[in-house]
This record gives structure tokens, sequence and C-alpha cells, in this order.
């Protein structure tokens, strides 16, 4: 009996039998399964299952006259600190300021995105411009929809700028949930940077003034250097005010280690 009336014999040496598909050597276990049961395509997309490439805190703060927020200049590599000069606050226009921490490569793809709205304003010519609730209404429904679908940006997002006249401050992240305060911090700035916050911006009595506001969010970036095991002595802020936005830095945090001569043990 020849092969080709034996369905249970190769064709090729470590073929398949007729009717059925080949195992490629390498091929993952998803493409394999998938070309068992016919499907074609992708053989099972597969997402992001965590970060790989983050930067970790950001500050934002209001104070009487716009809104400040800083981030430190460092992306790490899982926890190698790799990238130690790269900017996480931005101008998106002369309203609106953003600043992003979690997985970088997610923010330059969104970011992408953001310019491109910005340059159609321009191209558009009839002298409107997002705003920053715009653009805050806008990232909680694109967060919102990627996390629906299993595919979600690992973001934290803070919205700051100046719309109609008043400061506004909002945070979005990568479930979309979001919100608006006086003071917004994420990553490790969720325990460190709000209480030092939470004096002067839950107090109706205390009405920051701009150089308050940027030494207290100085301060408060001293303390995420000391504590934050992933945060840089370096950071950049975005001011934004009714004159207009302006982004400085890199600044350098202030460094007391004479605690350093009590640690013993180690």
């Amino acid at each position: 009996m020849s092969a080709f009336n034996n369905c249970t014999i190769p064709i090729w040496s470590n073929g398949p039998a007729p009717g059925q598909f080949y195992n490629f050597p390498g091929g993952s276990s998803m493409q394999n399964r998938d070309m068992q049961f016919g499907f074609k395509g992708t053989f099972g997309s597969q997402r992001t299952s965590k970060p790989i490439t983050t930067g970790t805190s950001v500050v934002g703060l209001k104070f009487r006259d716009g809104v400040v927020i800083s981030a430190d200049t460092l992306v790490s590599y899982g926890s190698l600190a790799r990238f130690t000069n790269v900017d996480r606050v931005f101008k998106v226009n002369d309203y609106t300021i953003l600043g992003a921490g979690g997985d970088y490569a997610d923010f330059q793809f969104l970011k992408q995105h953001i310019d491109q709205k910005v340059v159609d304003d321009i191209a558009y010519g009839d002298n409107y411009h997002m705003k920053p609730k715009s653009l805050y209404n806008w990232l909680m429904r694109v967060l919102y929809n990627k996390r629906s679908r299993f595919d979600p940006l690992w973001l934290d997002i803070v919205v700051g700028g100046m719309q109609d006249g008043e400061p506004f401050l909002g945070h979005i992240n990568l479930r979309g949930r979001a919100y608006e305060n006086n003071a917004i911090a994420t990553g490790y700035g969720q325990h460190l940077a709000i209480p030092l916050l939470r004096e002067y911006s839950e107090n109706p009595q205390i009405v920051l003034e701009k150089d308050q506001a940027l030494g207290l969010t100085k301060k408060v970036m001293e303390v995420l250097f000391y504590r934050d095991c992933v945060a840089y002595n370096k950071y950049t802020q975005a001011i934004a005010t009714a004159d207009g936005v302006k982004v400085e830095g890199p600044i350098s945090v202030d460094q007391n280690w004479n605690v350093a001569n009590m640690i013993k043990g180690f």
C-alpha cells in the first residue's frame, strides 16, 4: 500500500498527514491552536500584559492664576534607571498642558494623535483651540474604550490648563476612571505627595500664589526622589496661566544626605 492511500502516513518527513495542518518549528502555542481549529489572520491577538519602559509619579497643583504639572525625567526599563533625560510633561497648545506616567511607549502612541488634533485645529483656521477640559474628556473616552477592548494604554495622565479663564486640573487612569481636583498625583505620589499637598488644596482659606505653588512642588519632588526607588533628582514642570504655557527644566531637587550616617546595619 502506498503512502498516498494511507492518510496516517505523513507526505514528507515530520510533515502533517493529509488534511491536517503543519506544526511549524518555533510556532507559538496560540498560533498552533488557531491553525488546528482553522482560524486565520493574527493567530490570536495578544495584548501588552504589563508596562516595560515606565515613568513614575506625576504631580499637578492648582494655584490662584493657573496650574503646574511636574514629573521627573527618568524612564526606567523594568527596575533599571535606563533613560534619565526624558520629558514627561508637555505643552499641548497655549491653553493646555499634559503630564504622563506609566508605559512611555503607550504615551508616545497617544501623543501622536494629540499632536495631530492640534495640527487639525491650526489647519481649520477657525480660531478655535482645544481647551484642557476637551482634551480631558477625549482622553477619558479613549482610555475607557481601550480598556473595554482588553487592550489598555498603561497610562496615568494629568491634564491641566486654563478653561475660560479658570484653572483646570484632571486625572485619567488606564481604566478610563477620571476626576478633577485641586491637587493630583499619580503612582507613588498618591501616597507621598497628596498628604503634603492636602493642607493647601483642601483648605479654602489658603490660596496659593504661583511662587508658593512652585516651591511646594519642588519640595514634593524632593520627597519623591528620597522615597521612590524609581524617581530621579531632576524634573521638568509645565505652567499654564492666562498669559500662556511655559515648560521649564530640567530642575534639580535639593539633596541632603546628612541622615545617611545614622543608618546602620546594611
